[in-house]
């Protein structure tokens, strides 16, 4: 499973406002797509409509040389595109379509919402001058069609790799990335300082925002709107509606598509040079009249364009942003001409485009899948079919999914909350059994968070599901909404700790330091997944203050689920709270770990019991409260002490020596070492490598054991074993 957000699917609801989108039960809508037909000049993009699409006969000519590129393998650069005319940019978008699914099948990675956005790459590479132009990407897994046409294809085999190419957009890798974004909502922010720095340096660069496949739920999007237009900056937000945000695309309150050369042909008008600046003319001349003429007057233009105009312009021309749309995102004589006429228009102040296109545009495969291969592992190209390994356990994702399911069947208080996250978290698991009972809020942290608390305190037990990464975001509501109130919240975070392929921007390496800081705040890790299934088990039966607990991307170690208590549905049974466990008794150094690195201290006992160290192994499980009785009996019976974690600095290392240190057990002569994620951020990469990088693999910890001791010769064949 790819450590990205799969984003919240909503059906287009033809009488509801965009602003009224709340959170709602997670049932599932029928599926409705806008029929993207004609434009003024004739070109179809559905109706003629197979042009951009691939063909299994075509797959199956690529061989394993891949698809016949020979537009694409012109392009080094963007401006190596620019004297191409409209049929060719069409063939490139084709070309690029089968170098993307060429690309991915043979790595892996997001694939769906790069082939959405094909056609508005290439036109944005085409009628803007990057990277002088910015273009910021939201989120940037939509970007593998950019990095493609931006002097990266070569390494396109290295995406998501140690040492290769990022899956998402990062300023270090490309001058043609001028702003990373691995989570999402926070193009609109960037894009609008970038526009105000160009104006202080007396700059004329063009700044693009690309927001989309969900990201415009967030609310920090419409935070920057609202500001955006106060500023009235030159800046162009693209939103890219895919039917996958809380945006309806119908208009005039009819369930009618914006389809047909009559929506072109005013998506063209409404984009046109010369009605712009009239309009800037026009608000020149009626602030010269009177108050009440002045208001009548921007009254009619509002409801002219509202008229002309889908249905969420009203809003953004609310929000101070000159709305033009709904257009068809894969129509790229539309998309240029537009582009063409946003950029050359001599007018002050935001735009935002609205264009309408389909997730996994183009590749049959990814059309027809229930969640559109948004994240896939390698895959065949000819018919979709993902090359999964059979394992012989489950995720930890999955046995969480499971168990909170079980618990839920025997307490009906339970409710699930996640922030467009269902399959990410495992939840639609959860959905199936019980859809009344699950609520998505969209890419809305904060909300997620003061949504559960409100849930509460209607005697409710909410388990808030977010990523450890994506939990950052609603830190504020944590302290302010839940601990100060003391509300029986729940927050479940996976992916805690390294994440593999997704590098630094989803490693979940804070929620220790930020969570176990908070009063009244419960903090458990599991080591395996009956720890995680118990501790499920023992948050739901915390009802008197909040409680969280975190568990790693990656499957169970394969222990007796029954031997710890857990029926066949997984459920669990309640832990005493703050009790740790010794797994492994010793004399000479006490290995005191936190969560996963449990496993790594074991493996460590067993290599450094070969070089005659006797260790103890204590699985800490809770952060706060600790065990402080079996921490202080196991300082005074070991000369050395380790803490293992895979957190940041000031998590559960801090919480042990702060203990240590006011309880006088460091004054005898105690040895005590910290082992935690170094002071940077760690890049994507396989998982053992990025834990080799932090230092915290068995080998290092047998290191720091001999070291202490005061074997440093001996500590060296660990770490020469370990970068081996």
């Amino acid at each position: 499973m790819l450590g990205l957000r799969a984003p919240k699917k909503v059906a287009p609801a033809a009488h509801r406002s965009a602003a009224a989108a709340g959170p709602r039960p997670c049932v599932k809508q029928p599926s409705q797509r806008p029929n993207l037909v004609a434009n003024a000049g004739g070109f179809s993009s559905m109706d003629s409509g197979d042009w951009d699409r691939l063909t299994v006969e075509e797959i199956e000519e690529w061989g394993n040389g891949g698809p016949p590129t020979p537009l694409l393998d012109t392009v080094n650069f963007p401006v190596h595109m620019k004297n191409f005319n409209m049929e060719q940019l069409r063939q490139l978008c084709k070309e690029l379509r089968s170098d993307i699914v060429h690309s991915v099948s043979k790595t892996g990675g997001h694939l769906s919402s790069s082939l959405g956005v094909v056609e508005l790459t290439v036109a944005l590479h085409y009628v803007f001058n990057t990277p002088e132009d910015k273009i910021i990407w939201d989120v940037g897994h939509q970007a593998y069609g950019h990095k493609i046409l931006t002097g990266r294809r070569k390494q396109m085999t290295t995406i998501r790799t140690t040492g290769g190419l990022s899956g998402f957009t990062k300023r270090e890798e490309s001058e043609y990335d001028p702003f990373g974004a691995g989570h999402s909502s926070t193009s609109i922010s960037a894009g609008l300082g970038m526009a105000v720095g160009r104006d202080m340096r007396g700059k004329k660069n063009n700044v693009v925002a690309v927001i989309g496949d969900g990201a415009i739920t967030g609310g920090m999007a419409y935070e920057a709107m609202n500001h955006a237009g106060f500023l009235d900056k030159n800046m162009i937000v693209i939103l890219n509606d895919n039917q996958q945000v809380s945006l309806p695309t119908q208009y005039n309150n009819k369930n009618q598509d914006p389809v047909g050369a009559l929506s072109s042909t005013l998506a063209r008008l409404q984009a046109n040079r010369p009605l712009r600046e009239l309009r800037e003319i026009a608000k020149g001349v009626t602030k010269q009249l009177p108050d009440v003429v002045q208001k009548a007057t921007a009254k009619i233009d509002e409801y002219a364009r509202g008229m002309i105009s889908g249905t969420g312009s009203t809003l953004f021309e609310e929000l101070g942003l000159y709305y033009i749309g709904p257009l068809d995102g894969h129509n790229v004589d539309d998309l240029v001409a537009v582009l063409n006429e946003v950029k050359s228009a001599e007018t002050v102040g935001p735009v935002l485009i609205h264009i309408v296109t389909e997730k996994g545009r183009g590749y049959v495969p990814a059309e027809t899948s229930q969640d559109k291969m948004h994240g896939v592992v390698k895959f065949d190209p000819k018919t979709g079919q993902q090359f999964v390994s059979k394992t012989k356990t489950m995720s930890y994702t999955n046995y969480f999914a499971d168990a909170l399911t079980a618990e839920a069947e025997r307490d009906k208080r339970i409710v699930a909350v996640h922030a467009a996250m269902a399959g990410g978290t495992g939840l639609t698991r959860f959905e199936k059994r019980f859809p009344e009972r699950i609520y998505d809020v969209g890419i809305a942290e904060q909300h997620a968070v003061t949504f559960a608390a409100g849930l509460a305190c209607e005697g409710l037990a909410p388990f808030c599901t977010i990523y450890s990464t994506f939990l950052q975001r609603g830190y504020d509501q944590i302290v302010h909404d839940v601990c100060l109130q003391k509300l029986p919240v729940r927050f479940a975070m996976d992916r805690a700790g390294l994440v593999g392929a997704d590098g630094s921007t989803h490693c979940g390496a804070f929620d220790v330091t930020f969570m176990a800081s908070l009063p009244h705040m419960v903090t458990m890790a599991p080591s395996n997944e009956a720890e995680l299934i118990n501790m499920i088990a023992t948050a739901a039966a915390i009802d008197d203050r909040p409680s969280c607990f975190r568990y790693p991307r990656g499957n169970g170690i394969g222990v007796d689920l029954a031997a710890h208590g857990i029926t066949k549905d997984l459920k669990g049974t309640p832990m005493e709270i703050g009790k740790a466990l010794v797994r492994r008794q010793g004399k000479d150094v006490c290995l005191l770990a936190y969560g996963s690195s449990v496993n790594e201290a074991l493996v460590a006992a067993e290599m450094l019991e070969k070089d005659g160290v006797s260790c103890t192994v204590v699985d800490a499980r809770f952060c706060k409260p600790l065990d402080t009785k079996l921490i202080r009996q196991a300082a005074k019976e070991h000369p050395i002490m380790i803490s293992i974690e895979e957190g940041s600095i000031g998590g559960f290392a801090a919480h042990v020596l702060q203990f240590l240190a006011l309880e006088g057990l460091l004054d005898g002569g105690l040895k005590f070492r910290p082992m935690t994620l170094p002071d940077y951020f760690i890049e994507h990469g396989d998982y053992r490598d990025q834990l080799a990088e932090a230092g915290l693999t068995a080998g290092h910890i047998a290191a720091t054991a001999l070291t202490t001791l005061g074997r440093q010769k001996e500590a060296s064949k660990f770490v020469l074993n370990t970068l081996g």
